[in-house]
């Protein structure tokens, strides 16, 4: 069997199992609590696994391995923020949020406030974050099976083909899943991941004698780049590059305790004390898979070309780790090589279909039970109705991101997944925070919040560089728009510095000047709710 003929029946095969789970998943779902809760029926360990699943995604795997391979110790600031993101959820989020909410963001935020104007608000910002996290796991998907078919990449067509049809998987995943089977999907490909990873970081570590120190210093030779080792490389060429990486580590660090798709994840197991296990099995399993990337990341920067013409450098790094495993497994038209290859081209796909399930869940859920049944149908909507929606959601989703994914492509994702970040932490995290600790906060604090977080956030991403005029060292165009199209006014890349501050500022303005009283019964009742889990949404599955 040739190579190519291999890697496309393992690639697949993998693609067929997911699918499998999923369909079998969709008939023990019935009802919005299974549909969109996975009827609260997952332990701890296994919803850890899910959210460990859900976070490790192609910005992860890929992403942050590439940025590595070309950065060096500045593509590992990644994984530091990532990381420590996960205290500020467990600390300030995860427990208070199941306890207090039932199906999305909004739940726990229109508790306490009129209902319409906040759960439109909160759907405007959960579908938001969603398509900035989508672009991410679809450029990935592309480039990944662009290099599986031996594709040009310069062949724009067939390309946008590819994106195309991860869009229509996700869609099958969401609409025919819910979230039991996105939830199973995830735990599944976690576990692929680990073992993948694991296996490619043990056999570049035997080819320098499992001494790390060697690793690195090969890393730095082959690389050709001074300072390699050393901060600096890519954030401290100048003033401005510095603030955008201090933009970059506040967006991470604060934007995993406001991404939506994290958030529901709380809802899906039957008590606070699991969802404080799910965080910390998370917690465990996502740093042992940084640590990964650490070695996945240099290796591939000891191993491969990583100069300007390289398939990793014009690949944004995003194709580092499938190259890495091709090459530990014997190099380029070797049996070896293919298999591992496909093996882990195949896990890092069921990685972007795991994820892109999860968001487009997220989102389509926030229309359906946020703005169709909240807010157009007044709460009278029947559960089959609310499943509908979601499922017209999805599709309308999917439609979109297949669209903008197609212009992104050239984009390094971990970069993409930041931006997503930075929209969350500015948008979702302050009106959460308000809403658990502060009693004179109201209605229109918490939709000046997210609109004044979303709207800052949104519009200086679009007068950044990463939009218009953004120049690689080559010269060749890094931006979305075309090269010689520049309108960026906004000098950082990443927002979080300034759009975060402002998401708190207008939560503060909009309370401070609004004459609506406080509900300060509901305040008192949402409290103890947050904290003992009284009256918390319990959904018993037999």
């Amino acid at each position: 069997m040739d190579h190519q003929a291999l890697t496309a029946i393992l690639f697949l095969s993998v693609v067929a199992l997911t699918l499998f789970i999923t369909i079998r998943a969709s008939r023990q779902t019935s009802g919005t609590a299974d549909f969109y809760a996975g009827g609260r029926s997952f332990s701890g360990f296994q919803n850890g696994l899910a959210i460990g699943g859900d976070y490790m995604s192609a910005a992860s795997f890929l992403g942050i391995s590439g940025a590595i391979a070309l950065s060096g110790y500045d593509g590992f600031l990644y994984s530091i923020g990532f990381l420590v993101a996960w205290l500020v959820a467990l600390l300030l989020v995860a427990e208070m949020l199941r306890n207090s909410g039932k199906f999305t963001m909004a739940d726990q935020l229109a508790y306490r406030m009129r209902q319409r104007p906040v759960r439109t608000a909160a759907a405007a910002s959960t579908v938001t974050v969603s398509i900035f996290y989508l672009l991410a796991q679809m450029v990935g998907a592309g480039s990944l099976v662009v290099l599986l078919l031996g594709i040009d990449k310069e062949n724009t067509l067939a390309v946008s083909a590819v994106i195309a049809g991860v869009g229509a998987l996700m869609i099958v995943y969401v609409t025919v899943g819910g979230m039991k089977g996105t939830t199973w999907v995830q735990i599944v490909k976690a576990v692929l991941l680990m073992v993948g990873s694991a296996v490619i970081v043990v056999l570049v570590l035997a080819k320098f004698d499992f001494n790390l120190s060697e690793l690195l210093g090969a890393a730095a030779s082959n690389s050709g780049k001074e300072g390699f080792l050393e901060p600096g490389l890519k954030y401290g060429i100048d003033a401005t590059h510095k603030l955008d990486f201090l933009s970059l580590g506040i967006a991470l660090v604060l934007g995993t305790a406001g991404l939506p798709h994290i958030l529901v994840r709380f809802y899906t197991v039957p008590t606070s004390r699991d969802a404080r296990k799910s965080v910390l099995w998370a917690i465990g399993l996502i740093g042992v898979f940084y640590l990964f990337t650490l070695v996945l990341g240099f290796g591939a920067a000891a191993l491969l070309d990583t100069g300007k013409e390289s398939a990793v450098a014009t690949s944004s790094g995003n194709l580092a780790s499938p190259l890495l495993a091709e090459a530990v497994g014997g190099g380029a038209g070797s049996t070896g090589g293919a298999i591992l290859l496909a093996v882990i081209s195949a896990v890092a796909f069921a990685t972007i279909l795991a994820v892109v399930a999860g968001l487009t869940l997220t989102s389509s859920t926030s229309v359906a039970h946020d703005i169709y049944n909240s807010v157009i149908r007044k709460g009278k909507a029947t559960e089959k109705e609310e499943i509908r929606v979601t499922r017209y959601a999805a599709a309308g989703l999917g439609i979109v991101s297949i669209l903008l994914a197609i212009p992104a492509r050239n984009l390094n994702i971990a970069f993409l997944v930041a931006l997503a970040f930075a929209v969350a932490a500015s948008a979702n995290l302050p009106a959460i925070v308000y809403n658990m600790f502060w009693r004179r906060f109201n209605t229109r604090g918490a939709t000046w919040s997210i609109y004044g977080g979303l709207i800052s956030c949104v519009t200086l991403v679009f007068f950044s560089p990463v939009v218009s005029g953004k120049l690689n060292a080559d010269g060749s165009n890094a931006a979305l728009f075309p090269a010689g199209v520049d309108f960026h006014w906004f000098p950082l890349e990443n927002p979080g510095l300034v759009s975060i501050p402002l998401g708190f500022f207008f939560g503060w303005l909009g309370t401070v000047t609004s004459k609506e009283p406080a509900a300060e019964e509901r305040f008192t009742e949402l409290e103890v709710r947050a904290l003992t889990g009284a009256g918390a949404e319990r959904a018993v599955t037999h």
